[in-house]
């Protein structure tokens, strides 16, 4: 059975449309986050949403929306368990009657692949970053995630990379950036409360002015540069935290050594993962992203401008379209601990008046370009594109209802 026999079978059928998303597990992360969203939107939509993964807490968050998980042990890397989740993953396209698979992994995406090839079904893939390619195996490994139909890329920054390193053409490549949930991260649902018992919870003084850097404690993320840059500033006022699980063993103590070298202690909290990050961005007076590598979109510099808060970011990746420098932010160089110091001392200048300005645009800027909705929307439209073509042409309300009444 070819592809267009594909879709006359699913008319027929009077079903909706399946997708599969394959994903190495569901633990946490921006990857997981999008996942979990896309589900519910095919399922508000219509559509029927299946989710395969070796599992993880957020399991239980798509049973929540009416979307289907399947156990399998996609997070290995490991050559002969790929080969064997191939098998697997046939079978649960056939028994499922998947129409679309859609792989957001380099380990999963292989068996995807090849389990799509096999059923003759759409294959989609959305890269995450421009993924290093120091090695020629590693440029191989990568390549995967080119191979799609349709190969979508989270910022305009890592489409570029997918089109000069892998070739993906226009016809093929289509530029999603993430989106954040703005009724979670609006700082009008946020209340005094919540951002009381985080400062008490974290030993945050009464008066000081609050400085934050989210991410893992991993050493790209920029932690040793942002500390740096504190020193430089040669203030006693703030409050410095940074906000992040432990990725690699030993981190931890490598901050706060540096800290203490510094003669910052005191003036830093380094806290785990916090699970009301909403109210975290309200206790702090500015948000920075200090990553030395580019990162493919930094979900943290978006939330913060949709809770009205100023960033500063480097001067690389994807933070370079979801920044308006002067406007929502600022951009620094990265590993540059002078130069984010001068950022964080110009933002820290603005008055009253100038961060309610700021905060008005961030969240304007945000609203219109990275929400949930319109992350969702047209990743929905990707999969219209291969199953529905012959609807590109009919106005948009109806390519949207096409997926409930085919």
């Amino acid at each position: 059975m070819g592809f267009d026999d594909n879709i006359v079978a699913l008319s027929q059928e009077g079903r909706p449309p399946a997708v599969l998303q394959v994903v190495p597990s569901l633990v946490s992360g921006g990857v997981e986050r999008g996942t979990v969203d896309l589900a519910g939107a095919l399922v508000q939509s219509g559509w029927t949403a299946y989710v395969a993964s070796s599992g993880g807490p957020m399991v239980h968050q798509l049973a929540r929306i009416g979307a289907h998980h399947i156990t399998l042990p996609l997070a290995s890397k490991n050559p002969l368990v790929i080969r064997r989740n191939i098998g697997a993953l046939m079978q649960v396209v056939r028994r499922h009657k998947i129409d679309v698979v859609h792989a957001r992994s380099r380990a999963p995406a292989w068996s995807a692949w090849s389990a799509a090839r096999a059923t003759n079904r759409r294959f989609v893939t959305t890269f995450h970053n421009a993924y290093s390619i120091d090695l020629p195996l590693k440029r191989w490994y990568n390549s995967i995630m080119a191979r799609g139909e349709r190969v979508i890329a989270i910022s305009e920054f890592v489409g570029e990379h997918a089109a000069t390193v892998y070739g993906v053409g226009p016809d093929r490549l289509r530029v999603i950036p993430r989106g954040v949930d703005i009724v979670t991260f609006d700082p009008r649902r946020v209340t005094g409360e919540r951002v009381a018992a985080l400062a008490k919870l974290w030993r945050i003084p009464e008066d000081v002015t609050v400085v934050m850097l989210p991410g893992r404690l991993t050493r790209w993320k920029g932690g040793l540069d942002f500390i740096e840059a504190i020193a430089r500033l040669s203030r006693r006022d703030l409050c410095c935290v940074l906000v992040g699980a432990e990725q690699r063993p030993g981190f931890r103590k490598e901050l706060e050594a540096a800290i203490d070298r510094l003669g910052l202690v005191g003036m830093f909290r380094v806290v785990d993962d916090c699970r009301d990050m909403p109210a975290a961005y309200m206790l702090a007076d500015l948000v920075v992203s200090a990553s030395t590598d580019p990162e493919g979109f930094g979900r943290v510099i978006v939330e913060a401008q949709a809770m009205g808060k100023p960033v500063i970011a480097t001067d690389h990746g994807g933070a370079r379209e979801t920044i308006v420098p002067g406007a929502t932010g600022w951009l620094a160089p990265p590993n540059d601990p002078e130069m984010l110091a001068t950022a964080i001392s110009e933002a820290l200048r603005l008055d009253g008046g100038e961060r309610c300005a700021f905060a008005q645009r961030a969240m304007s800027h945000v609203a219109a370009h990275y929400t949930r909705e319109l992350m969702c929307a047209r990743t929905i439209d990707v999969y219209e594109e291969l199953l529905f073509p012959e609807a590109l042409t009919a106005p948009l309300p109806l390519r949207h209802a096409l997926p409930s009444v085919a």
